[in-house]
C-alpha cells in the first residue's frame, strides 16, 4: 500500500525529481552538517595556526553531529559524508606532510579533494548528458522500477538533460573560482594563509547557497511542465 501511494504521489517526472533531490540534499540540516566541519577547520587554523588541532576540531564536531543523529535515530548519511570528506582531506594533508610541505601547504592540501571532486563530478554529469543518458533520468527509473524505461521517452530525456546540466553548473563554478586561488597559494604568488582563508569562505559560500540556487532553478523548470511517469509494467501502458 505504501509503495502504491508513493507512486501515486509521484505520477509526474517533475514530482519524482523533486522528491529525489530533497532526499539527496538532506534539507537544511543535512547541508548545515556538511558545512560545520569546514567552518570550524578554517576558523581554528586561522586563529591558532595548528593544523592538527584544526583537523581534530572538525572531526570532533562531525562526531558530535553523528552522536546527535544516532540518539534521535535519524539518518546519519549526511554526517557520514562529512566525515568521509574530512578523512579524504586528512589523507591529502598527510601526503603533503610526507612530501615535506609546510603547514601552509598542508592546510591548502585539505581543500584540494573538494576541488577535484567537483571537477570530476561535473565531468561525469556532463558526460551522461552528452551521451544521451542524463543522470537525473535514473532518479525517474528508481521510482518506476525500471532504471532505463524513461529513456524511450524523448521528452523525459530532454527534461532530465536540462536538470542534469543545472547540477553541473555549481560544480563548474566552484572549480573555476577555487582552483586559481589554490594554485596561487600553492605556487607562492598569493599568501598561503590568505588562500586558506579564501578557500574556507568560498567552500561555504559556494556550497549549499549555490546548491540552493541550482535547486531553485530546477524547481522553476519543473514547475513549467507535467511530464507523466511511464509505467514499468507493460500491461498498464
Amino acid at each position: 500500500m505504501t509503495e502504491q501511494t508513493h507512486k501515486l504521489e509521484a505520477d509526474t517526472v517533475e514530482a519524482v525529481v523533486r522528491q529525489q533531490l530533497a532526499k539527496a540534499l538532506g534539507g537544511r540540516r543535512g547541508m548545515a552538517e556538511a558545512a560545520v566541519p569546514t567552518i570550524l577547520f578554517t576558523a581554528t587554523w586561522l586563529s591558532l595556526r595548528e593544523l592538527n588541532t584544526a583537523l581534530a576540531v572538525s572531526v570532533g564536531a562531525a562526531l558530535v553531529l553523528l552522536a546527535v543523529r544516532l540518539v534521535q535515530r535519524s539518518t546519519v548519511q549526511f554526517v557520514v559524508n562529512a566525515l568521509f570528506g574530512i578523512g579524504i582531506g586528512w589523507y591529502f594533508v598527510h601526503r603533503s606532510a610526507a612530501a615535506g610541505g609546510s603547514e601552509q601547504d598542508q592546510a591548502l592540501a585539505y581543500f584540494l579533494p573538494g576541488i577535484l571532486y567537483n571537477g570530476g563530478y561535473a565531468v561525469v554529469l556532463a558526460f551522461t548528458c552528452l551521451i544521451g543518458w542524463p543522470l537525473v533520468g535514473f532518479m525517474v527509473g528508481s521510482i518506476t522500477g525500471d532504471p532505463t524505461a524513461w529513456h524511450s521517452d524523448r521528452q523525459v530525456v530532454k527534461l532530465c538533460s536540462r536538470l542534469t546540466w543545472l547540477l553541473v553548473a555549481p560544480c563548474l563554478i566552484r572549480v573555476a573560482v577555487q582552483a586559481p586561488i589554490w594554485l596561487a597559494g600553492s605556487s607562492g604568488s598569493m599568501d598561503p594563509d590568505a588562500a586558506v582563508a579564501a578557500l574556507g569562505v568560498l567552500k561555504i559560500v559556494l556550497g549549499w547557497p549555490l546548491q540552493l540556487a541550482a535547486l531553485g532553478s530546477m524547481v522553476w523548470l519543473l514547475s513549467r511542465n507535467k511530464t507523466p511517469v511511464a509505467s514499468a509494467d507493460p500491461a498498464t501502458a
